[in-house]
């Protein structure tokens, strides 16, 4: 009877399985990821819960030497390395690279990342929120799920939907982030 029991799990299991189990690129960039076709090499999305860089995605906690080969390939190489023993999240290392954007890392694994303004660059970085570096006041504060945070310390701070926070300066968002951070409070 047992064996019956297992073959019958077994063939349910079976049953279940389309086949078509989708890549982690397609599944975070939803219905515009066709099997790979379409992908832009030098495309960079950041996301509330990780990062796409080219065809390769990562969620937080991927390896950081396989987050830094993809963006090198799709951004160029590092601009600078930094180590930040000091956080209040504890110990952390960052990577920035062309176009603003600074990956955060913690015992070897992404946690984090910022993107700020960066002028002259040819990298393409997208967020996927409605929010962007220099998306005015007004539009910022009509998006769905905008929330202040009240009493930052660091400035006119905001949430969208609880994944992509950020700044505003001049009536203009300044500065992106998602994940673990750096930040003194």
């Amino acid at each position: 009877m047992r064996l019956f029991l297992l073959g019958v799990a077994a063939l349910s299991l079976a049953a279940c399985d389309s086949g078509k189990v989708p890549s982690p690129a397609e599944r975070l960039q939803g219905d515009d990821a066709q099997a790979g076709a379409g992908i832009d090499e030098n495309l960079v999305v950041l996301r509330g819960d990780g990062l796409i860089a080219g065809a390769e995605a990562f969620y937080f906690a991927a390896g950081r030497t396989e987050v830094e080969a993809a963006l090198a390939s799709a951004l160029g190489e590092a601009t600078e390395r930094n180590d930040l023993p000091e956080c209040g999240a504890g110990p952390m290392a960052s990577t920035d690279y062309p176009g603003g954007l600074t990956v955060n890392f913690q015992n070897g694994n992404l946690v984090g990342w910022i993107l700020g303004n960066a002028e002259n660059t040819e990298a393409t970085i997208n967020v996927s929120s409605d929010a962007g570096i220099g998306t005015a006041r007004t539009e910022l504060e009509a998006i769905s799920g905008y929330n202040a945070i009240e009493d930052s310390t660091l400035g006119e701070e905001f949430i969208i939907s609880g994944e992509v926070a950020g700044f505003v300066e001049e009536d203009a968002v300044s500065m992106l982030y998602s994940g673990v951070q750096c930040f003194f409070r």
